[in-house]
């Protein structure tokens, strides 16, 4: 607000301490920082208090009929995005007929879709296995070799 750098409120704390003297500083300080949060919060409530009256009136409203006037682009990409977001909840394969060849592709389309999941599922959980066996294997070499080398 009043863009005071570190030297600047250096400056008033040494002019405040000389002027003031040592033993009212912290009282001076305190008086000030009371009067600092009452207009902070008297700031507040004014904000608030416009930005509450604006509403009433309707002037978001206008601000979005204005942003959409200076820029149609932003309008008719948003436009977009909301019929993509209608069309892929319509979309959705619970709600088709199920007797209806749609209805059809959709559940034959989410079996496949579960069968080739439970086929990845499984290819992982056998990758690993032979990690882990593979890692064990290694580790039982490197004890033999351990014991080998310890018995000579």
């Amino acid at each position: 607000m009043f863009d005071l750098g570190f030297t600047e409120l250096l400056v008033i704390g040494i002019v405040a301490l000389i002027v003031v003297g040592p033993k009212d500083l912290p009282v001076l300080f305190r008086s000030v920082g009371r009067f600092v949060g009452k207009a902070r919060g008297m700031a507040r409530e004014f904000s608030s208090a416009m930005n509450e009256a604006a509403d009433q009136t309707g002037v978001s409203d206008i601000k979005k009929d204005l942003e959409a006037a200076t820029n149609p682009m932003d309008n008719a990409m948003d436009s977009v995005k909301q019929a993509a977001q209608d069309m892929a909840k319509s979309m959705d394969p619970t709600k088709f007929d199920p007797d209806s060849e749609t209805g059809k592709l959709a559940a034959e389309r989410a079996e496949q879709a579960k069968k080739i999941q439970a086929s990845t599922a499984r290819a992982a959980a056998e990758r690993k296995a032979k990690e882990a066996a593979d890692a064990l294997a290694k580790a039982e070499e490197a004890e033999a070799e351990l014991n080998t080398e310890s018995k000579t």
